[in-house]
């Protein structure tokens, strides 16, 4: 087996942290406008249903563009496609600060959807070339991991920052922080790992053979969606609580306990610091079961079924305890086990199809996406018309239900074939059909 390459050290651990550093930026841009929230529904008149339809206008442009942006990662390379998704959610995050109203907020976070879309599987799809394949599951779940630290740090961020520059002016900041990114990705950042100028021999041989443009075939669509589409609605289940946190767990805290903004950001940060911690612990768990057993299926699909048990049951509690601190506790809990199934999921479509992994990882961002629409305007309408705002969890823990069940037709250790370059992945993955 080939020597592993350091996941934070030389020029893959700098590409790796590189990566890491998108998912935080982008996962701060794609929560800030939740801890403002409050404070945009009183200055702009807004309604509950009508905030769910500014937190849902991310997810039309991300739904809708994820298996085109992955399709065009795929074919022009990931450096060229996320450098210009990230100049769109950066124009996005800076056009959010100037919003006038309603319909100028809805214009400004689909714009923010429509660069975010397709940067996990183009990231997805360069970590295919640049991380060892004994090292996916990690690489994933650390991934998610900075993702949710955004979750969790942005709260607090925007509490300092709003009284210094008001919520106008940190939103144009958030903006400019991503701009930098772009500029840093583009001049580091290479498709092909052994086209870099810094990178060392010894890094190379732990790699993966390259998996780029111009060594595969067209896409084989119908074969790629059957074996995608159950991660694919597996992670809709999981997306559908997660967005319930992304966009309405401030307004939560508020609604039911009427706690002031600072409190709020510091329950908030609390409980997606769990998130951060399960993202890390599921990557682990997951490829230290595929190296002791070899068996990639059962390392993929026990983790999430475990993960999904224990975030409903979790859950639930929110229905029936009352107390502040427990509820807190219960809700980081459910994170935890929720996001530790993150680095599962996201490993599925590097170890299916990691020739079409930016294609495949579309599909499955798609259902985040299709997610991030209904399921913030589900939790607006529902509050709106009972005005409890713990009825919507109820959702929450049937579809994670509905997703254990589907983790069972999840099949990881059967890689696509159909291509030469099918065939040179299943080789590098080290199990044959």
């Amino acid at each position: 087996m080939k020597s592993k390459a350091g996941m934070f050290t030389g020029t893959t651990g700098r590409v790796f942290l590189l990566i890491c550093a998108m998912y935080f930026i982008e996962y701060v841009d794609r929560v800030n406008l939740s801890i403002a929230a409050p404070l945009l529904k009183s200055e702009m008149h807004l309604s509950n249903t009508q905030l769910g339809i500014a937190f849902s206008a991310f997810g039309y442009c991300y739904a809708i563009f994820q298996v085109i942006n992955g399709y065009l990662g795929d074919r022009i390379g990931p450096r060229r496609m996320l450098a210009f998704s990230g100049i769109l959610w950066a124009l996005g995050t800076l056009a959010t600060g100037v919003t006038g109203g309603l319909a100028t907020l809805v214009l400004s976070r689909a714009l923010v959807g429509l660069g975010e879309a397709g940067t996990i599987p183009n990231a997805t799809r360069a970590m295919a070339n640049w991380v060892p394949v004994a090292r996916r599951g990690f690489a994933q779940g650390f991934t998610h991991s900075a993702a949710r630290s955004a979750a969790a740090v942005t709260p607090p961020l925007l509490v300092l920052m709003i009284p210094l520059l008001g919520w106008r002016g940190a939103f144009i900041a958030l903006g400019c922080v991503s701009a930098v990114w772009v500029i840093a990705w583009a001049l580091y950042f290479r498709d092909d790992p052994r086209a870099h100028p810094s990178i060392t021999a010894a890094e190379v041989d732990a790699l993966p053979p390259y998996a780029g443009p111009r060594h595969r075939t067209s896409v084989p669509w119908w074969p790629l969606i059957r074996r995608i589409m159950p991660v694919t609605l597996v992670f809709f289940c999981h997306a559908w609580t997660l967005w319930l946190y992304l966009s309405w767990l401030p307004s939560f805290f508020v609604g039911v306990y009427g706690i002031d903004l600072k409190t709020t950001a510091l329950f908030t940060s609390g409980v997606f610091l769990a998130g951060v911690i399960g993202d890390t612990a599921g990557g682990l768990l997951t490829d230290a079961i595929y190296r002791r057993t070899g068996n990639l299926n059962n390392a993929r699909r026990n983790v999430i079924i475990m993960g999904f048990a224990g975030s409903l049951l979790f859950l639930a509690c929110v229905l029936f305890v009352r107390d502040r601190t427990v509820i807190v506790l219960c809700l980081a809990a459910a994170l935890f086990c929720l996001e530790s199934t993150e680095g599962p999921i996201w490993a599925v479509p590097m170890d299916i199809a990691p020739a079409y992994a930016g294609v495949a990882s579309g599909f499955v961002s798609t259902a985040a996406g299709l997610a991030a629409v209904v399921s913030p305007v589900a939790f607006g309408l529902i509050t709106d018309m009972t005005g409890s705002y713990r009825l919507p969890f109820v959702m929450s823990i049937a579809l994670l239900l509905v997703g254990i069940a589907l983790s069972f037709w999840i099949r990881p250790d059967r890689p696509l074939q159909g291509s030469a370059e099918s065939k040179l992945s299943t080789e590098s993955l080290g199990v044959h059909s």
